[in-house]
This record gives C-alpha cells, sequence and structure tokens, in this order.
C-alpha cells in the first residue's frame, strides 16, 4: 500500500512538473493531448519542419548536435543551475530516476558518474538543459534550426529536441538502454579503442578486425567480436569488441599498417554484437512510448539518413545499439545544403567538446560557424 502511495505521489509530481514544460507526455490513444503535445513543442521553441527547397528556409539556418556516452564530467552542468527551464528538466529526471541527478552533475563523485547507468541519463538531460541556455541568449537559434543530430545517446535526446518522444518517457527509455547496456557489458567484457591510420589504409582496419576475430575463436574465447563502432573522420575510427581482440589488434598494427591505437575509458563492447542482449528490452520500452513524427529532421546514427516518420523510429532506433555510428557520413549529409553559400550555424548543446573537435576534421569550414553550448 505504501508503495503503491509512493508511485502515485511520483506519478503526479512528474506530471505537474512536465506539464509545466513543453515536454510532456499522453496516452497512446488520446490523439487530442498528442497534438497539444506538438503544438506547445512549436509555440515555445518554434521548431520548423526543414524544407529541401533553399527558398523554404529560413534567412539563417542552424543545425543542433548532441554528445554522447564519454562527454560527462564532475561540474557538467554548473552554468545551468540559475536557470529555472533547465533545473525543471533535471527536477522531473530525478523524480523518475530517484535520485538527484543535477546533484551527480555537478558534484560527482566521478566514478558513480562515469557508470553507463548514470552517465547516459546524466548526458542527456544536461543536454536538453543546454538548449535552454541557448534560448536564452540565442531565441532564433531555435527558430531557425533545420536539422538535428546527436551522437550514440544523443540521437536520443535530439529526438525529444525535435518532439518525436516526449522528455519523461525518455528519461525512462534511457535508463533502460543505460541499464540493459550495462548488463551486457558486465555478461561479456570487451572495450574501445581510437585507431589513426593514413587515408589509403582504410581496408587494412576492416581486416584486422576480422582477424582479430578469428584469432579469438582459435583461442577459444567465448561468443568474440571486432567491428568498427564510431566513423569519426576520414583516418580516424573506433574499434569495439571482446578484449582480446583489442589487445591482438594492439599486438599487430604493424602488420595491417595502422598508425596508432589508443584505449577508450569505455565500460564495454558499445555498438557491437556484444550488445546485443539490450536491443530487444530497449525495442520493447520504446514501442510503449508516445512516439510522434519529428517536427523537424532528426539524423539517424546508422545510416546518416534523416528520420521519416514514427514508424521509422520504432524500426530504425533500436538497431543502434549494435550497429555503428556513421557519424562522419551524417556530417557530411548535414552540410550539404548550403543558404546563400553559407554553411548554418552550428550548436552543440551538452557536455564535452568532442563533436565540435571532429567537425573541424570532417568539415573545417562549417567547424568555423560553430559554437558550444554549456561546460
Amino acid at each position: 500500500m505504501m508503495q503503491r502511495q509512493i508511485y502515485t505521489e511520483v506519478f503526479h509530481k512528474v506530471k505537474l512538473l512536465c506539464e509545466s514544460r513543453r515536454f510532456f507526455s499522453s496516452t497512446k490513444n488520446d490523439t487530442e493531448n498528442s497534438e497539444n503535445r506538438r503544438r506547445f513543442l512549436r509555440q515555445s521553441q518554434g521548431l520548423k519542419r526543414a524544407s529541401s527547397r533553399p527558398d523554404e528556409c529560413p534567412d539563417n539556418p542552424t543545425i543542433v548536435l548532441f554528445p554522447g556516452q564519454g562527454a560527462q564530467f564532475v561540474g557538467m552542468a554548473k552554468s545551468l543551475v540559475d536557470i529555472p527551464e533547465a533545473r525543471d528538466l533535471f527536477d522531473i529526471a530525478s523524480t523518475i530516476l530517484r535520485y538527484d541527478l543535477l546533484k551527480l552533475c555537478n558534484e560527482g563523485p566521478e566514478q558513480k558518474l562515469n557508470k553507463t547507468v548514470y552517465c547516459q541519463p546524466a548526458i542527456m538531460v544536461t543536454s536538453l538543459a543546454c538548449l535552454e541556455l541557448l534560448k536564452k541568449h540565442r531565441p532564433d537559434a531555435i527558430e531557425s534550426c533545420i536539422g538535428t543530430a546527436g551522437f550514440s545517446l544523443g540521437e536520443i535526446t535530439s529526438l525529444v529536441f525535435a518532439g518525436a518522444l516526449p522528455y519523461d518517457q525518455a528519461i525512462e527509455l534511457v535508463r533502460v538502454r543505460a541499464e540493459e547496456m550495462q548488463l551486457a557489458s558486465d555478461k561479456n567484457k570487451g572495450g574501445m579503442a581510437t585507431i589513426l591510420y593514413k587515408s589509403d589504409k582504410s581496408l587494412q582496419l576492416s581486416l584486422a578486425c576480422e582477424k582479430a576475430r578469428e584469432w579469438c575463436f582459435d583461442a577459444g574465447v567465448e561468443n568474440p567480436d571486432c567491428v568498427i563502432a564510431n566513423h569519426l573522420f576520414p583516418q580516424c575510427k573506433v574499434i569495439s569488441g571482446s578484449e582480446e581482440a583489442l589487445r591482438y589488434i594492439s599486438q599487430n598494427l604493424k602488420t595491417y599498417n595502422l598508425d596508432k591505437m589508443k584505449r577508450i575509458p569505455a565500460y564495454g563492447a558499445f555498438h557491437s554484437a556484444l550488445m546485443e542482449s539490450a536491443v530487444e528490452p530497449f525495442a520493447k520500452a520504446l514501442k510503449k512510448m508516445n512516439v510522434e513524427d519529428p517536427i523537424i529532421s532528426v539524423y539517424s546514427n546508422t545510416t546518416a539518413r534523416r528520420y521519416e516518420s514514427k514508424s521509422h523510429i520504432l524500426k530504425q532506433l533500436p538497431t543502434q545499439i549494435v550497429r555503428p555510428v556513421k557519424w562522419e557520413q551524417t556530417l557530411h549529409v548535414l552540410y550539404e545544403l548550403k543558404i546563400n553559400n553559407q554553411f548554418p550555424d552550428t550548436f552543440v548543446c551538452g557536455p564535452g567538446t568532442a563533436l565540435k573537435t571532429i567537425l573541424k576534421q570532417v568539415n573545417a569550414k562549417a567547424n568555423e560557424k560553430t559554437f558550444k553550448i554549456g561546460d
């Protein structure tokens, strides 16, 4: 009885907080509430659906990018604590997650914040809170947004921003994602590493991954894998796989003409088959969400193309857990369209500087018009 009372109190608190902000949820069969949510999004954010025709685009179009896991650090939300709308987002998340998310983001401890189950919701909420900072100083940037994308976890953030996922439900979705990925990591020990190589040696990296898998099979490693997990920029990829496979590549860099390998402090072999057990629970959770068509263009990590509909999101998003992040390809697609021969202004909303660094390597001219929002 007491547990039910607590649940009811939590539910009403979340509902009140969500309805006071723009990201409130609705029941699947309640068309009126669904339309209200989308109307509220348009009015409060000024979001407009992207157009492929230059004459229909805003005069000063913008792009918004969101970071993924690994961007977290203690103190990453300190610039947001004085913004009421940002604090509301943290309050909603803390109520759903049942721990003080803002305190964890700003005070740590670092070891806890770095855990997958904590850092994923922390990064998403901080990134969306950064939008409130952007809205405060550059409201036109949100009004003129023609496209958004997020790196791995950041793709869910971009779907919330575009009105495709209600904020409160997205918190629950990310909680499921983080917990299941943590379980998969505990079950199948693995890791990730950045690989640098010369421009004509990309096929050598794929060959190295193939040989690493074969070596693991021959050595009797259970469920081995080694794949390219992240396409960052020319001559730079992230590989993901079993510990033994990564060790094999580290010891055979010269054999495959690879220049440098650096381990990433990741707690699992993300975007590889070793995460397979997380896909079904995530897909089931996603089906329970009130998914809508995005109000603006959101670009998929796995295809580097924009989501066409809510059914497309339901089908494609779960596969991201085990498929590579085509970030380099996504950036090329995002910056294909110029207005008056100019690249759009880009705003990176969230912790860390990795996305801006990557963009500089992919498109230096576009990077010149890129601005970091948040700590």
